[in-house]
C-alpha cells in the first residue's frame, strides 16, 4: 500500500482503499445526481404550495408557514435514528427506504384533495420530509465518500447542482398543472407526477451498482457518544450553527418569496412563478460555477464572499423599492447557490469515520427551516413581508461569521498561534 492509500484508509478506514483509485466514482454519482434533481423539485414545492394553500384554504401568513414549520421538523425528530438505519443497513438501502418514503409523501396529496384538508397536506408535507431527512443524512456523506478525498468538496457540489436544476424548472411546471384556465386551485396534481417519478429513481436504485458502503460498524452507537465527539472536532460543532441558520435563510428567502413579489411588486402568480424560476436559474447555473470556482479558491473565502453579497442584497431589498428589486430578489440565488453543500463540506472535512454521524448532526440543524419561517410570518402579518426579510438578512451574517472565522482553517491557524504565544 503506498502512502496516498494508507493515508486515505487512516482516514476513512470503513472503506475499501480501492474505491479511491479514480478522482471520482461517476456512474454512481450520476444517479445520486437524479434524485438530487427530485429533491430540488420536492423543496421547490413548499414555495410554490405556500401561496397556492394562503388562497385556497384562507390562510394568513403565519398560519401558511406551517407548510415549513412541518417539512423541517423532521430534522428534529430523525437524523439520529436515520443515522443508526445508515450505520446499520447502509447507504444504499437508506436511500432506496428514502425515495419511497418520498414517493408515499407525494401520493397523500390525493386524499388531501378529496377531502379537502389543510392537516391532510400537513401530513403529506412531514411524509416527504422525513424521506428527504434521510436522503441528506446518506447521500451527501457518500458523495464525499465516492472518489478521492481531495475531491469531496467538488462532488457534494456537483450533485447538489442537480437539486438546483430541479428548482429551476418545478416553479413554471408546477404553477401550470396548480392553476387551471378556470382559477382552480389542484394542488395535489404536481404530487401525482413526483410520486410517479420517484418511484422509477427507486427502482433504479434497486438494480445500481452503487457500492455498498457504510460508516464504521464496530463502535456503538449513542447519542452521547456522538455529541461527545462531534465537540472535538470543532469546525464541525460550529458548522452545525452555521446550517441551523443557512436553513432558516434558504426557507425564508424562498417561502416569502412569491409574498414579496405579490404584496409588495403587485404581481400575478404566473409573473411571481417566473421571477422564482429566474431564482433557481441563477442558482443552478452560479452551482455550477462554483464547482470549478472551489478548485481555485478556498471554500471557505468563497462561502464567505457569497455571504457578503447576500447581506448587500437584503438590506438593499428591505429598504429600498429601486424598480428593480424583482431583479434583486432572484439575484440572491446566485449567492445562496453553494451555500448548503459548502457549509456540509466544510463541518464534515477530515472527520473520517465519523463522517455519517456527523451528517446526522448537521441535519438536525436543518430544523432552522422550521424555526425562522414562522417567526418572519409574523413579522409579516404585523408590519409587512419587505421588512420580513431582516430574519434571512440575520441569518446570512451568521452564516458568513462561521465561513470567515470557525471552519477548519481559520480554527487551526488560530490554535497555532495559541502555541506560539
Amino acid at each position: 500500500m503506498n502512502i496516498n492509500n494508507y493515508l486515505i484508509k487512516r482516514a476513512h478506514p470503513h472503506i475499501k482503499t480501492n474505491i479511491f483509485l479514480m478522482k471520482h466514482q461517476y456512474k454512481p454519482l450520476l444517479l445520486l445526481s437524479l434524485m438530487f434533481f427530485m429533491v430540488g423539485s420536492l423543496f421547490c414545492m413548499n414555495d410554490i404550495l405556500l401561496p397556492s394553500l394562503i388562497t385556497h384554504f384562507q390562510l394568513n401568513y403565519t398560519q401558511a408557514t406551517m407548510i415549513q414549520f412541518t417539512f423541517y421538523l423532521t430534522y428534529i425528530l430523525f437524523p439520529i435514528p436515520i443515522a443508526w438505519m445508515i450505520h446499520r443497513f447502509g447507504y444504499k438501502v437508506s436511500l432506496i427506504v428514502a425515495v419511497l418514503t418520498c414517493a408515499l409523501g407525494a401520493s397523500l396529496f390525493w386524499p388531501a384533495k378529496i377531502f379537502d384538508s389543510y392537516p391532510l397536506v400537513l401530513a403529506a408535507i412531514f411524509v416527504i420530509s422525513t424521506g428527504l431527512t434521510i436522503i441528506n443524512v446518506a447521500a451527501n456523506p457518500l458523495a464525499s465518500l465516492l472518489g478521492h478525498p481531495d475531491g469531496a468538496h467538488q462532488r457534494i457540489n456537483f450533485v447538489q447542482v442537480f437539486s438546483r436544476i430541479g428548482y429551476a424548472i418545478t416553479p413554471a411546471v408546477a404553477t401550470t398543472l396548480i392553476y387551471n384556465q378556470i382559477g382552480e386551485i389542484r394542488f395535489h396534481l404536481p404530487y401525482l407526477l413526483l410520486a410517479a417519478i420517484l418511484l422509477t429513481i427507486a427502482i433504479l436504485f434497486g438494480v445500481s451498482q452503487i457500492p455498498a458502503l457504510k460508516p464504521e460498524n464496530d463502535d456503538r452507537f449513542t447519542l452521547r457518544g456522538i455529541m461527545k465527539e462531534a465537540y472535538s472536532h470543532k469546525h464541525l460543532f460550529f458548522g452545525f450553527f452555521a446550517m441551523f441558520f443557512y436553513m432558516g435563510a434558504e426557507a425564508s428567502t424562498c417561502g416569502f418569496f412569491i409574498p414579496y413579489l405579490k404584496s409588495v411588486l403587485n404581481y400575478t402568480n404566473d409573473q411571481a412563478a417566473g421571477y422564482l424560476t429566474l431564482y433557481y436559474i441563477f442558482t443552478a447555473a452560479m452551482g455550477i460555477l462554483g464547482v470549478v470556482m472551489l478548485k481555485f479558491i478556498k471554500a471557505h473565502k468563497l462561502l464567505g464572499f457569497f455571504g457578503t453579497g447576500m447581506v448587500i442584497l437584503f438590506f438593499i431589498i428591505i429598504h429600498f423599492n429601486t424598480g428593480f428589486n424583482q431583479y434583486l430578489l432572484a439575484a440572491l440565488g446566485l449567492f445562496l447557490s453553494i451555500m448548503f453543500p459548502t457549509i456540509f463540506s466544510l463541518a464534515i472535512e477530515d472527520i473520517g469515520s465519523f463522517t455519517g454521524k456527523g451528517s446526522a448532526l448537521l441535519n438536525f440543524a436543518l430544523i432552522g427551516g422550521s424555526v425562522f419561517p414562522p417567526i418572519q410570518g409574523l413579522i409579516a402579518d404585523h408590519s409587512g413581508v419587505q421588512v420580513s426579510y431582516i430574519i434571512p438578512m440575520i441569518c446570512v451574517i451568521m452564516v458568513t461569521i462561521y465561513a470567515f472565522f470557525f471552519t477548519r482553517i481559520p480554527l487551526l491557524k488560530r490554535a497555532n498561534l495559541s502555541k506560539l504565544s
